[in-house]
């Protein structure tokens, strides 16, 4: 049974670790403005959109609270979706040079005939890099862990595979992934044009994931 379990959660890591972007932000274009408005069309096992918002707090360091909400593209869109709740930091604020941490609460759904999965996990991402008022360009780092997932079984998985099977909360024996990679941008209007790229692997840095390479383009639009 444990190896079955094991063998399951390998193979729908895949597909849960919808990798997506945390909001990417020009520190120099937002000044303060409070509102921002993000949309986004990406690739990670297939083509991905997304919808967030952001506010920026009035505190003495930039801090932006996100929240974030995407799905795969196909027939059935809300059988495989994502969201994301959490913030951002600016730790390292010079004039042009930034440097910020994102913390995200994730809750994961997906589906196919076999089984229905509900994963809850959490993100950390780090980004240094250089922001002017109409551009910037920035290296990001990042690890995203699944916590605990329920697995639900559907009457074909128990017909075929195993008849045993029980429903309920396991936690995953693959660990997370890690990413690296670039965010960039151009600004202008209260408007960002955004473009994040990079690799994912592992854990333990063995395996790499079916598609380890993540692409997400973005549009944010600040509101005073």
């Amino acid at each position: 049974m444990k190896g079955i379990k094991t063998w399951i959660f390998l193979i729908m890591s895949f597909c849960i670790y919808q990798k997506g972007n945390s909001q990417t932000v020009n520190w120099n274009a937002l000044e303060d403005s409070k509102h921002i408005i993000a949309a986004g069309i990406g690739w990670d096992y297939s083509v991905s959109y997304s919808l967030g918002y952001a506010y920026q707090l009035k505190t003495k360091v930039p801090i932006v609270l996100t929240g974030n909400f995407s799905i795969p593209s196909g027939e059935k869109l809300l059988d495989d979706f994502k969201t994301k709740i959490g913030g951002q930091v600016v730790l390292l604020n010079k004039s042009n040079m930034k440097g910020s941490i994102a913390l995200n609460g994730i809750y994961r759904r997906y589906e196919n005939p076999l089984v229905r999965l509900q994963n809850f996990g959490s993100e950390l991402r780090g980004t240094l890099g250089y922001y002017k008022p109409k551009w910037f360009v920035a290296g990001e780092v990042g690890f995203d862990k699944a916590i605990v997932t329920y697995f639900k079984h559907s009457e074909t998985f128990k017909e075929i595979i195993f008849t045993d099977v029980k429903d309920g909360w396991y936690e995953p024996s693959t660990g997370g992934n890690f990413l690296y990679g670039i965010q960039t941008g151009y600004s202008f209007n209260k408007s960002d044009i955004t473009l994040n790229i990079g690799m994912v692997t592992t854990q333990d840095f063995k395996t790499t994931p079916l598609i380890p390479y993540y692409l997400m383009l973005g549009y944010n639009f600040i509101i005073n």
